[in-house]
């Protein structure tokens, strides 16, 4: 899970108030407590926040509960009072840089006990220095923890390759839930699609903008020769005013129904610039259009805004191109479509757990993916009963069994 760019989901999760940690004196509990840091915003925050209200959702006495506290200082100091704590950790929230990240969770796992998820894995995307560091950050924190969870294969195995901890036991994978499938399933169906290339979460370099607006101008070179591409495509770039607005009212039609957008496709982050790439989203818009091509974002939408406009996007596409786990693709699929994901060892991963929910492409395959995709608009949806599993329970579920595991 990207935790450089927090991506919101399409429905709010209905959660107990997790406990701030200035009433932990008040509230003393043997189940020990989940660490809630970071602003409510943020990915791995969020993901923490909702973790905790289902498992106090689900009831289970020996469930940890939600501990919210972005005070680390204090913390610490309360460490001794609490009998066990997991984290969410990602060393962007729990540190200024990744030493000091590690170096708190030593500190707190010398005072309690400590199970952690790891997020945001060590990888070369992070450059040669970076890759170092973070790796013997990862390595200390989970060498601290009597227990440590991956989100996936792909992320243990990367755990394994580039921070090769000594562990007390073996790692855990617990993938991350797709949140409200049956809610985007069956919410507002668009008769018209926007005609545009949708990726999800907030723009930074190596999200895959730069590659899908590449890959549609080379679809627009087809269309102006009209080679393999719909007969109803028309050449040339669209202006933002051209773009029909998503459908509101609730429709029986299936998805399948609607109809191929007939203009070729803007390129659109639905989302806001990632802090201090603000003029790189300025520069790659301009590059654009040079091409071409209308590219831009959609600044911060809120969770019925983002739904709509994932379910009125003609072609879903999630192309990071440093991939380790995706709240983007699960997003996608929470909204009822399957998007184009770049083939990778986690997408591949994530294709045979969740069948039928992406299509997967190679990198000199997008321009084509994205044509077909216009052409075959019930390919971007999921199929009448697709497993969309583990959803935020059976993840909880999993997460309560592990503690009792590793108590």
């Amino acid at each position: 899970m990207s935790a450089r760019v927090p991506v919101p989901v399409p429905v709010p999760v209905p959660a107990p108030l997790p406990t701030p940690l200035s009433s932990l004196p008040l509230a003393p509990d043997a189940r020990g407590w989940q660490l809630i840091v970071g602003p409510p915003q943020h990915a791995v925050a969020f993901y923490a926040r909702a973790l905790a209200a289902e498992c106090e959702t689900l009831g289970t006495a020996s469930a940890p509960r939600g501990l919210v506290s972005n005070d680390l200082r204090n913390l610490l100091g309360a460490a001794p009072g609490i009998p066990s704590l997991h984290l969410q950790f990602t060393d962007r929230l729990f540190g200024t840089t990744p030493e000091l990240a590690a170096e708190f969770v030593q500190q707190l796992a010398r005072s309690t006990r400590v199970t952690v998820t790891l997020h945001d894995l060590p990888q070369p995307s992070d450059g040669a220095r970076n890759l170092v560091r973070r790796s013997r950050a990862y390595r200390l924190v989970a060498q601290a923890a009597v227990g440590v969870v991956c989100n996936s294969r792909h992320e243990a195995l990367l755990l394994e390759e580039f921070c090769r901890p000594r562990l007390r036991r073996a790692v855990e994978v617990i993938p991350l839930p797709v949140f409200g499938a049956r809610l985007g399933a069956a919410a507002a169906e668009p008769s018209v699609l926007r005609p545009e290339v949708a990726l999800l979460g907030y723009f930074y370099p190596g999200k895959g903008h730069a590659e899908v607006v590449r890959a549609v101008v080379e679809l627009n070179a087809r269309l102006a020769t009209h080679d393999d591409v719909p007969e109803a495509a028309v050449p040339g770039p669209v202006a933002p005013a051209a773009i029909a607005p998503a459908a509101t009212a609730p429709r029986a039609v299936a998805p399948a129904a609607a109809a191929p957008c007939a203009t070729a496709p803007a390129v659109v982050a639905l989302g806001a610039a990632s802090a201090g790439h603000e003029a790189e989203l300025e520069a790659a818009v301009a590059e654009a259009a040079t091409l071409g091509v209308t590219f831009g974002a959609t600044g911060y939408l809120d969770d019925d805004e983002l739904l709509a406009r994932c379910r009125a996007a003609a072609v879903p596409v999630a192309a990071h191109q440093h991939l380790s786990a995706s709240a983007s693709i699960n997003t996608w699929i929470a909204a009822g479509r399957r998007p184009l994901v770049l083939a990778s060892r986690y997408s591949a991963e994530m294709a045979e757990l969740r069948p039928g929910t992406v299509t997967l492409f190679e990198p000199a395959e997008l321009s084509e993916a994205i044509g077909f995709a216009i052409e075959h608009p019930e390919s971007t949806w999921l199929a009448p009963g697709t497993r969309t599993a583990p959803d935020l329970a059976d993840v909880a579920a999993q997460y309560i069994d592990w503690w009792g595991r590793v108590a």
